[in-house]
Parts: structure tokens; C-alpha cells; sequence
């Protein structure tokens, strides 16, 4: 008879123990996710484990700041900023079988990408180009090779090219003023960056924006007050005299007489600040404001002034320039002709390095330096434009009476073509000291009165002789506006001292001369087409400038010039 089996049972110990190491085992589990997942502060806790996972997915990218604008006074754009691609790459994410690939959609060899990827290669961020057409850099982008990537940001361009570049100046590849308005102004125009946070995959590539840290600031426009119809004309103008006379270099200043507003300035040699890759040094300087020079016989109608204020003279005290020429101390001082006696006015018209000199003898010095200081000679004009000269403008002990002479007629100091122009333009507003000033100005400041409108209305009316028949500057005068001013045949100084054959011309002058609104200013540095005189060579560019910049004012012609035209009179 068989045995029956008895069905297996399990020991209640067993039981107990089985379920209870389940649960151990189910709470140990529980507890390690909660220490990696939720308790805080945990050594490689949730907050490691979540930012090492973010930071290999999460990064920060700057937004760049749209950089101000830079108008003429009129708004037309003179420096404005466009959207462009700058493209990047994370050395340590790109495959080395795609580095061909990238040098040839880059236009570069691949030996060259290759050194760069080996310099930068424990970096995870190194620009492979800047700048780039957008187009131009999702071509690029569009190869899908791994850890590139591109950024936005922005880059200058300057319509009016050569022309304004001495005054607007020019920006670096990360948009910093570096010349000009540009320098000068750089934190009021820039802005201030924005920040995002974006997700990336393994290849670098941003797959989601997860949110702005910080929006961007653009920055603040300016108005300059230049008026760029007339800066054309003046650096047109400018450009021409410097090639037809092969001179060395040349500046114009045109500044508005009621506001002290500067509404043209130009040099010669220039440069386009949107293509500087041959750029020359000597191009980039603003020659108008940052170099200096003697200005001969421009100043001698400002110690003329200096003379009337100081009861010395009044324009038709006769001077006695017999035989031609005057001994000072060692030195002889001549005319071009024995001019005989002559009156004031005629020493003016005629340039009489003779009767000036009697003139300024009679005074003491310190009369013509305060006349000059008053004028703004030796001082910055306070612009706030980056590397203006101050001049020089020498206070001696002791006054050597051909010292004296020489400062009298404009040498043993120096002047900016700024500095003139706005000496000229006091004279033209009748007496009051506009600040100088290259941005607009909606509301004009209040000017200072530093002479009196007799004195200056006496040598305007002198300085108008100096266009007419037997002046110095005929070719200054226009057709349908009256001129005065006053021509500049200065020496330059070489290793040994002034050079015969070395000269620098000028003219400054104002117009209407029965109503000014406008002082210009030409300078000429070394022509060499065989003229040099002022009235020759820097006149006819004055001439031309002025003509058309009242015209382009709206300044209606003088009555009176036109029927002297209209009757066979000048030209």
C-alpha cells in the first residue's frame, strides 16, 4: 500500500524572515532614492546630481545690446549697427574626421583650424568666425557638425564712409568705441547686455530657450550737429585742393556763428571705417582738432582787434611802413613792397608785416595774449572729443620786443584749425563766446560776451577789404554774398629751424559779412604744385564751401552783391 505525501509547509520563521527582508529591502531602496532625489545637502544628492546634469544641458548665452544710433542734426544715419552671425565652436566636441569638412566651409585650411583646435583644446568655447552675413553663417550651420554653434550680435556700418569718419570714429570686432564719437560717447551709445538660458544637446546645439536672466538695453542715440549735406560739400571740396595742389594733407572747419555748432568738419588723408584692412595710421587722425600749427597772418586782424579795444588804433590811423621793412633787434622784418603810409585798414588789406608790427609795438603783450586766451587759443574747446590739442600758447617772463612781433603775427604759438575757426566766429557774433560743439543743440547755450560788437563790427568791415581788388584773397569772394577774412602764408619748421620751401595755407573767413551765420576755416599743409600763398590755394576752397553751404541754409543772397554783379562787377 503506498505512502500519501503530505503537502510542504513552510516554517512560519522562514516566512517571517523572507517578508521582512523584502521590506528592509524595499525601505533601504526607498531611503537611497530619497537621498539622491530629495533630501537636500546630501554628498552627491539631488542638488549635485541636478547640477552636474544641468550643467552639461543648461547654459547661460549673452544677448547683445543694439548700439545707439548716430545721426547728422537733420537725422540721417551716420553710424548704425546690423544684425550679423558670429559662429563658434566647442573644441572639445568636435569630431576629428569633421574638421575638413568645417575649414572648407569656413574658407580656411585645414592645417590652420587644426592649430587653432590643438591651442584651444582644453576650452569649450573658441570663435571660428565673426561677424558673418547670416546667410553666410547658417550655410555653415546647416552642415550639422557637432559642437557648433553661432550667436547673434551686431556690427557697425557708417553710410557716409570716409567722409564723417574722422568725426563718428569707428568701433572694434565687440562693437567698443575706439576713435571719434564713437570713443568719446562709447557708454552713453552701448547698452547694456542681455542674458538667456538655453538647453543643448550632447552636439552643442541649443535645443530650447528655458528663460530670460536679463533682458537687453539698447543703447542711447546721439544727434551729432554736423549737417551732412555740408560736411559733402566741404570734404569734396577739401579733397580736390589737396590732389590738385599735391599737398601733404589739409583740413576745413565750418561752424555755425549763432549756436557754435560745428556743421562740417573734414581732413585730408581720410579713411572708411567700414573697410579698414590697409588702413595707415596718419589717415585716422582728426588733423582739424589734434593737430597743431602756426597760423601766420590769420592772427594778425585778432591783434588789430586787440589794438582797437586797447585805444592804440582806430582802422584809419596811418602807419608809416617806409622803406618796406623794420629792424627788431636783430631781426628784419619786410614787406613784399614798400607799401609807404598806409592806415590801418590797409595793413589788414595788404598783409603789412610792417605796419602790424608797429601796431603790436605799441601795446603790451600782455594785451595780445588775453586777446588770444579770450578767443579760446591754448585752452581745449571742451568737445569731449578724444585727443583735442590745447595749442600752445607761451606766457613769457620776459617780452623781447621781436618775441613780441612774432606772436603779433602769428608765430611762436600754435592753434588747431578748431581753435581758429571759433576765434573767427566770435568775431562773426559780434563779440560772444559760443561753447564749441560737435553735438546738436536743441536749445542754444547762452554765449559770453568777450568783445565788444564796435570792435568787431570796425574789423569785419576791414576784413572785407581783404576780398576785394588789391586784398590778398580775391578768389574768396562770392557772387552773391559779401566775405571778409583773412589769408595765411605760414613757414613750417624743419630740423633747423623755419624751411624756405616748406609752407602751410590757409584762410578763415566769414559769411554773410553783413550778417553772419557762418565761419570757415581752410588749412592746407604743403602744397606742392608750385602755389603756396593762402589766397591761391586755400581761398578758392573757402570760396566754393561758403557759396554753397548758405545756399544750402536757405541764406538768402544779398541784394546789393547781386546788383553789383548783375552791373559787370567781380567775376
Amino acid at each position: 500500500m503506498s505512502r500519501v505525501q503530505k503537502p510542504f509547509q513552510l516554517a512560519r520563521w522562514r516566512f517571517v524572515f523572507a517578508v521582512a527582508f523584502l521590506l528592509v529591502l524595499v525601505v533601504a531602496i526607498t531611503w537611497h532614492l530619497a537621498r539622491v532625489q530629495v533630501l537636500p545637502g546630501e554628498e552627491k544628492g539631488f542638488e549635485f546630481l541636478q547640477g552636474q546634469g544641468e550643467a552639461r544641458t543648461l547654459r547661460e548665452e549673452r544677448i547683445a545690446a543694439y548700439r545707439g544710433v548716430i545721426t547728422d542734426r537733420n537725422g540721417e544715419p551716420l553710424a548704425v549697427s546690423t544684425p550679423v552671425k558670429s559662429l563658434w565652436v566647442n573644441p572639445k566636441l568636435l569630431p576629428a574626421e569633421d574638421v575638413g569638412r568645417l575649414a572648407g566651409a569656413l574658407g580656411v585650411s585645414k592645417a590652420s583650424l587644426q592649430k587653432r583646435l590643438a591651442e584651444n583644446a582644453k576650452r569649450e568655447f573658441m570663435y571660428l568666425k565673426r561677424h558673418l552675413p547670416p546667410q553666410d553663417a547658417d550655410i555653415v550651420l546647416a552642415l550639422g557638425i557637432a559642437g557648433v554653434s553661432s550667436e547673434q550680435e551686431y556690427r557697425r556700418y557708417y553710410p557716409a564712409a570716409e567722409v564723417t569718419s574722422h568725426i563718428v570714429g569707428f568701433t572694434n570686432v565687440d562693437e567698443r568705441g575706439q576713435e571719434g564719437v564713437e570713443m568719446a560717447f562709447d557708454t552713453w551709445l552701448s547698452g547694456q547686455q542681455g542674458v538667456k538660458q538655453v538647453l543643448r544637446d550632447l552636439r552643442g546645439r541649443n535645443i530650447k530657450e528655458v528663460g530670460l536672466v536679463r533682458a537687453a538695453e539698447a543703447g542711447k542715440d546721439i544727434a551729432l550737429s554736423i549737417d551732412l549735406r555740408l560736411q559733402y560739400l566741404a570734404y569734396r571740396e577739401l579733397k580736390a585742393a589737396v590732389q590738385a595742389h599735391q599737398a601733404r594733407a589739409g583740413s576745413i572747419v565750418v561752424i555755425d556763428v549763432q549756436t557754435g555748432e560745428i556743421l562740417a568738419m573734414a581732413n585730408q588723408p581720410s579713411y572708411n571705417p567700414n573697410d579698414r584692412s590697409n588702413l595707415k595710421p596718419a589717415a585716422m587722425r582728426n588733423r582739424a582738432m589734434t593737430d597743431q600749427f602756426e597760423p601766420g597772418s590769420t592772427v594778425k586782424p585778432l591783434t588789430i582787434m586787440a589794438a582797437l579795444e586797447a585805444g592804440k588804433v582806430h582802422p584809419h590811423t596811418p602807419i608809416e611802413t617806409s622803406p618796406g621793412y623794420i629792424r627788431v633787434g636783430k631781426k628784419t622784418l619786410l614787406d613784399p613792397v614798400n607799401y609807404g603810409l598806409i592806415d590801418v585798414t590797409k595793413i589788414i588789406t595788404k598783409s603789412s608785416q610792417v605796419g602790424l608790427t608797429k601796431v603790436a609795438l605799441t601795446m603790451e603783450p600782455k594785451q595780445i595774449r588775453d586777446m588770444y586766451v579770450r578767443l579760446g587759443f591754448g585752452q581745449v574747446s571742451n568737445t569731449g572729443f578724444p585727443g583735442e590739442s590745447a595749442g600752445q600758447l607761451p606766457n613769457h617772463q620776459r617780452w623781447q620786443p621781436i618775441v613780441q612781433a612774432n606772436y603779433a603775427f602769428g608765430y611762436g604759438l600754435t592753434v588747431t584749425a578748431l581753435q581758429l575757426a571759433q576765434a573767427y566766429a566770435i568775431v562773426a557774433g559780434a563779440g560772444i563766446k559760443h561753447p564749441v560743439s560737435l553735438l546738436k543743440n536743441d536749445t542754444p547755450q547762452q554765449g559770453e560776451h568777450i568783445v565788444d560788437h564796435r570792435y568787431t563790427d570796425q574789423l569785419i568791415n576791414m576784413l572785407k577789404t581783404v576780398v576785394e581788388p588789391g586784398g590778398t584773397a580775391t578768389r574768396a569772394k562770392l557772387d552773391n554774398y559779401t566775405v571778409a577774412g583773412k589769408t595765411g602764408t605760414a613757414h613750417k619748421v624743419g630740423p633747423n629751424g623755419y624751411e624756405a620751401s616748406r609752407y602751410r595755407s590757409l584762410f578763415a573767413g566769414l559769411a554773410p559779412a553783413d550778417n553772419p551765420r557762418l565761419a570757415i576755416v581752410v588749412v592746407v599743409d604743403e602744397p606742392g604744385a608750385g602755389k603756396y600763398f593762402g589766397g591761391d590755394v586755400a581761398a578758392p576752397v573757402f570760396a566754393r564751401v561758403t557759396e554753397g553751404a548758405l545756399r544750402a541754409l536757405q541764406v538768402p543772397p544779398e541784394p546789393a552783391v547781386t546788383q553789383l554783379v548783375s552791373r559787370g562787377g567781380h567775376r
